[in-house]
């Protein structure tokens, strides 16, 4: 199996933001393949970040579902020209494209993350048509890590609740006073890397705690996606299977079908 495991009713993803295998990593995975097919034989989950920077072809989307096992699923990051240039307003064209583009992942779609700019203050109005023009165009579960400090006030608390929007869990946060107030049932959990963001590794203690915060999450029914992001160093791959072992996961699939289209 891989690392997607159902507990008594929660699932359990671990992944990265993006599939490179390091030749450090590269001892744990198959080396048939690529880089992908290896990657998705031993983590259930990835995080596309590259769609936030350039678009990408449907027919690309669409060739790295045919490329993973049926049980994993992808994460995709919603592109700047959304979040950060029309910032929630104003969407129509730009997001009918990234539709058109990342639904090609079909049923593989499991999440859109929504990375809102430390600039971008809550406002009631504009975030919920945004986030209903975000939920016509996809029927995924939508997290939101939102990095200015009044997306974390009781008003923005109840319209994600309301919308069904997940609030990510940051390490290290940004924006957020306080204790973490969840919105829905689901977790999810991106971890920058810390002291030094997108570099430093977690430490075994860290990942031993996240391991069983997890799985009580899972115990309680909650779906949990955790993401590393402290891939600058190489850091990310040790850091998911690390966690991967701590909670005693087994042995990954074997590869996927050679005749599903490359």
């Amino acid at each position: 199996m891989t690392n997607r495991t159902q507990h008594p009713s929660g699932t359990l993803r671990i992944g990265c933001a993006g599939w490179t295998i390091s030749r450090e990593a590269a001892p744990a995975f198959e080396t048939e393949g690529s880089h992908l097919e290896r990657y998705a034989r031993v983590l259930g989950t990835v995080e596309i970040n590259s769609s936030f920077y350039r678009p990408h072809q449907a027919k690309t989307y669409a060739r790295w579902a045919h490329s993973v096992p049926p049980a994993f699923r992808f994460a995709v990051k919603l592109p700047r020209t959304i979040t950060h240039e029309a910032r929630l307003s104003g969407i129509d064209a730009p997001l009918r494209q990234f539709a058109a583009e990342a639904g090609a992942l079909g049923d593989k779609l499991g999440c859109l993350l929504v990375q809102l700019p430390p600039t971008l203050g809550f406002d009631a109005a504009v975030a919920s048509d945004f986030f209903a023009r975000l939920k016509d165009a996809f029927g995924c579960m939508v997290a939101c890590e939102a990095r200015h400090p009044s997306w974390f006030g009781d008003d923005a608390s109840a319209l994600l609740r309301r919308d069904t929007i997940t609030r990510v869990i940051a390490d290290p946060a940004k924006g957020q006073e306080g204790l973490h107030v969840p919105t829905t049932e689901s977790i999810y959990v991106r971890l920058h890397g810390a002291p030094r963001i997108y570099y430093s590794s977690y430490p075994d203690d860290y990942l031993a705690q996240l391991a069983r915060d997890m799985a009580t999450h899972a115990a309680h029914g909650r779906d949990v996606w955790c993401i590393f992001d402290n891939t600058a160093s190489g850091a990310a791959l040790p850091n998911a299977l690390d966690l991967r072992a701590a909670l005693g996961l087994a042995s990954p699939t074997p590869a996927p079908d050679p005749g599903l289209p490359a």
